[in-house]
């Protein structure tokens, strides 16, 4: 049976313990509150299971990671089966040894992993030092059918690159998912923390216009690690339309579950008026193939 025309998105955001077992049972309350309010499809955050880790380059918390399907993937697949909902779970994948991920899965809701997707760009940056932990994604950019929606997952400094977008998008999703953690330096936030945010709206906006397609992204809270090297996490989940028009949004300090409706009929009015899948010269985009053109 074909999706319905419209479908609803949950968003969690949250703040996150030391705690991976705090954390997990808050995001399959949090799971069940979105399901209650009407969400069909929910998403968390980036590496919800624990605090943002990749401020520190320390061996032992390589621990953190775990299998996919694992335990993790088991206990929201229960969640999931008995709420009736679609869930995307950013997870710490342990592959083999000394081969990790920064993974998402997405879980159907008959409780199945329905697939994964592994994080593509890899950041390594002042508290953000990913390049330690994840090797870069092999699966590609991919989408996933689900009961009702297609939908395309990409995961944090994903958001930034306008071809992950374009790509994840022509595979037909419906709406881009980006679980993701990021927040301000302390000492620059009085100088840059506001155009830093809204840089970050801005690019995934555009995305949604430059594709046609709505974009969902979703954030943690919270001041994580010492006063003199922490991040303070700035929230702000959203849900943009594909005319880039933000229908709902969160605050920067507050736990929130953020619902909104998406529209595939919208979708479709929107591409026809703005045909620019129709008008793209791909006879022409060759040196985008490239690192540099000197």
């Amino acid at each position: 049976m074909a999706a319905a025309r419209k479908f609803q998105v949950g968003l969690v955001q949250m703040s996150c313990t030391t705690n991976p077992e705090e954390n997990m049972l808050k995001a399959e309350a949090r799971v069940r509150e979105a399901a209650g309010q009407g969400a069909q499809i929910v998403c968390l955050q980036e590496l919800f299971r624990s605090q943002y880790f990749c401020r520190e380059e320390h061996a032992d918390l390589f621990n953190l990671a775990e299998s996919i399907p694992g335990p993790s993937t088991e206990r929201l697949g229960r969640t999931a089966k008995d709420c009736g909902v679609v869930v995307i779970a950013s997870l710490f994948e342990r592959r083999a040894a000394g081969v990790y991920h920064n993974t998402a899965a997405v879980i159907d809701e008959q409780g199945n992993l329905a697939g994964i997707y592994r994080k593509m760009h890899i950041p390594d940056d002042p508290l953000y030092y990913e390049k330690y932990y994840f090797i870069p994604g092999d699966l590609g950019f991919l989408n996933f059918d689900t009961t009702f929606g297609r939908i395309g997952v990409l995961v944090c400094w994903d958001q930034w690159y306008p071809e992950a977008a374009r790509v994840t998008s022509m595979l037909g999703a419906d709406i881009l998912f980006y679980p993701t953690a990021i927040g301000w330096h302390p000492k620059e936030k009085a100088e840059y923390g506001e155009g830093q945010r809204d840089a970050w709206q801005t690019i995934q906006r555009s995305h949604a216009i430059a594709n046609g397609v709505y974009v969902a992204a979703v954030n943690r809270i919270g001041y994580e690690g010492t006063p003199e090297s922490g991040l303070e996490f700035w929230g702000s989940s959203f849900v943009a339309d594909p005319s880039g028009k933000v229908i709902a949004q969160a605050s920067t300090d507050q736990e929130e579950i953020l619902i909104a409706e998406c529209d595939r009929g919208h979708v479709e009015e929107v591409r026809r008026n703005w045909p620019f899948f129709r008008d793209r010269r791909i006879d022409a985009y060759t040196p985008i193939l490239q690192r540099w053109h000197d």
